[in-house]
């Protein structure tokens, strides 16, 4: 996706530490086994975008002060936010708590929104240097602040509110409940509507652990046709997806999948069967797809309501690479599907033993798995701090080796999906042609818009 060529200046403030407006518990608080894991210690961006209340009683109030007042407020009830990350025994890890705080950063941009335009929508966010500044030393997963926050004035009275979040505290579901919070407490609100819960015993280990499941997703050693393929340089392109085009693709399947699976489901096999014609491998190699499957509200596991610590596993299934390329995308859709079903409390008590037993390892980030997480259902649209919902909210920027489905628009104003894609440089370029071939659509820059 290109990047807008505005220019734009920025006056920050020197950074801040909130801290909670009242004193809160002091100690350590141990992380849950599937937050602590290697594949969750980076830190993920989010941007919100808001417009003026012309006509509502925030008319005049300072976005800067509202937002500082209403995160020490918040951060009371969500403390551990304002505590720092340590490593113990066994690369365990642990909040201490000691109210130390979050960065702030309170800045001013000379441009309006409605010259930003569009860009408000693009992933990866042209401008995100610009409204979430990268304070030096302060993105360390340890001994570092957990959250840092930019606030920025543009001329029209807009703003933006950018964030920064160590993944090891919580996921992006977590992470939009303690904004709900801030909007809340921002509108008046003396206690959150849904208090926090920390309970991240729940996902520990058991005794003694035990690994009860074949955990593809965490195995390096799958896929022996790595090494003499391709070299580990990988580059990212997003690619956008119009609702029109994203029909197109349902309306060639069978019907009985075209009505029994989500937009997610077959976007993630579509993309998984045209990589994987891209990586050129041998048709008796495997390759294999995983994505984040979420552990709320599923009877078996009872997340308890206000948890806002990581709740997800990602599964993984395998499969020839002759099967997914030649037969039809039904086959690579029935295999995304079974994806889902893996995700027990028996599995997902699997990974935590598996996480102590075998010293927290990263995630499979060979070429030939595909991850994906899906962001468009996470509601950054119920954050309001006093302007009204975001014009435009979501993550920022692509996570190395990971793709996060993100709602957006393209240059012509169209709503739809937007992935970015990881991919060594040579076989990038198969995968656009196979995307312009499979959609019969033009490809801008590794954008994909409609004819």
């Amino acid at each position: 996706m290109e990047n807008s060529s505005l220019f734009f200046s920025v006056r920050r403030c020197e950074p801040e530490l909130i801290r909670p407006a009242k004193p809160t518990p002091c100690g350590l608080e141990l992380l849950s086994e599937i937050d602590d894991q290697e594949g969750l210690r980076f830190h993920m961006s989010f941007i919100l975008f808001y417009k003026n209340n012309i006509n509502g009683s925030e008319l005049g109030k300072d976005p800067v002060k509202v937002v500082r007042e209403a995160l020490s407020k918040a951060l009371v009830y969500y403390y551990p936010f304002a505590g720092r990350v340590r490593e113990g025994d066994n690369r365990k890890l642990m909040v201490d708590c000691q109210g130390q705080g979050v960065l702030f950063m309170e800045a001013d941009a000379d441009i309006t929104l409605e010259e930003i335009g569009d860009s408000v929508y693009l992933l990866p966010c042209p401008y995100i240097e610009e409204l979430l500044w990268n304070v030096p030393h302060s993105n360390g997963i340890l001994a570092s602040p957990l959250l840092l926050i930019q606030v920025t004035r543009f001329k029209c009275g807009g703003f933006s509110f950018a964030i920064r979040m160590n993944h090891t505290i919580s996921d992006s579901l977590g992470l939009v409940q303690f904004l709900i919070t801030i909007g809340e407490v921002a509108n008046g609100a003396t206690q959150p509507s849904q208090m926090p819960t920390w309970n991240r015993d729940i996902f520990n280990a058991r005794k003694p652990p035990r690994i009860s499941f074949t955990h593809n997703e965490y195995s390096q050693n799958i896929f022996s046709m790595e090494a003499k393929h391709h070299s580990k340089a990988m580059i990212h392109k997003a690619f956008f997806f119009s609702h029109r085009q994203l029909l197109s693709i349902r309306n060639s399947l069978p019907s009985n999948l075209q009505n029994t699976c989500t937009t997610f489901e077959i976007l993630t096999a579509f993309l998984w069967k045209c990589r994987t014609i891209s990586l050129g491998f041998d048709p008796l190699d495997k390759v294999g797809v995983s994505y984040m499957v979420n552990a709320r509200g599923r009877k078996d596991i009872q997340v308890p309501n206000g948890y806002y610590g990581n709740a997800f596993a990602f599964p993984m299934v395998l499969s020839k690479v002759g099967l997914v390329c030649d037969r039809p995308l039904g086959y690579a859709l029935e295999l995304v599907k079974k994806i889902k079903t893996q995700m027990t409390l028996e599995y997902i008590k699997s990974v935590a033993d598996l996480m102590v037993i075998k010293g927290r390892p990263c995630f499979n980030t060979q070429v030939g798995s595909f991850i994906v997480a899906d962001t468009t259902r996470v509601p950054f649209g119920k954050v309001d701090f006093g302007w009204g919902k975001p014009v435009s909210a979501g993550i920022t920027s692509p996570v190395p080796s990971i793709s996060f489905f993100a709602r957006s628009k393209n240059r012509g104003g169209e709503e739809g999906i937007v992935v970015p894609i990881w991919l060594p440089p040579l076989v990038m370029e198969r995968f656009e042609r196979e995307l312009k071939k499979m959609l019969d659509t033009t490809i801008y820059g590794g954008i994909i818009s409609s004819l």
